[in-house]
């Protein structure tokens, strides 16, 4: 039976592989961060995770510092990403890093993509039916990720996330790492192409 025991042991010694044989790839990764642009490796970001309770999430930094202050949306031609950084994201290796949220308990490898604590919107402005996503843990992939990433309004996003929780199983998220890897070596879905909170916030 895939329960939260299992998954968790599963997350865990993932993590572990993935820290061990792509490490030459994370210290490649930092070294050229730091000579590529003044400001930390890593990029340290609140985000809503289990129980819609914060924690800090980590990503190799991608913008210049002081980034967020130009808004939450970025595209292929945002002038805040750095050279490296571009690099970082098209090939997803940014997101490496969260490896040690997994092994805090922050995260798993699949489930909802956290979500920032001031965006779509605040915690206490999700209705009981939204904050079914938080029943499980955030994860660095996901079944909204695979299905629109980027390109789909946040109201869609929940009900996607919220599908995840109710079919949660082994196979499903074998599935959704398999399209994940499809889609990184496509790009497909990696550009914010325009906002992505509707103007009516349906089921809200």
């Amino acid at each position: 039976m895939y329960g939260k025991f299992f998954k968790r042991v599963m997350d865990i010694f993932l993590a572990l592989l993935v820290l061990i044989i792509l490490s030459p790839i994370l210290i490649i990764s930092a070294i050229c961060i730091k000579f590529d642009s003044k400001g930390p490796v890593i990029f340290k970001q609140k985000r809503l995770g289990l129980g819609g309770k914060e924690f800090c999430i980590y990503k190799f930094r991608s913008m210049c510092v002081g980034a967020e202050k130009g808004g939450v949306y970025s595209d292929n031609n945002d002038k805040r990403v750095t050279k490296v950084g571009n690099i970082l994201r098209k090939t997803s290796i940014d997101e490496l890093p969260q490896a040690i949220n997994i092994l805090k308990g922050d995260m798993s490898f699949v489930g909802p993509r956290p979500p920032l604590t001031y965006h779509p919107w605040p915690i206490d402005e999700y209705s009981a039916e939204q904050r079914r996503m938080f029943n499980v843990r955030p994860g660095i992939t996901g079944w909204a990720q695979v299905n629109g990433r980027k390109a789909v309004e946040w109201n869609k996003r929940i009900e996607l996330n919220n599908w995840y929780v109710d079919n949660v199983s082994l196979w499903l998220d074998i599935k959704i790492c398999f399209m994940t890897v499809f889609k990184v070596f496509t790009n497909a879905d990696n550009e914010n192409v325009g906002e992505t909170v509707s103007k009516e916030t349906v089921n809200k």
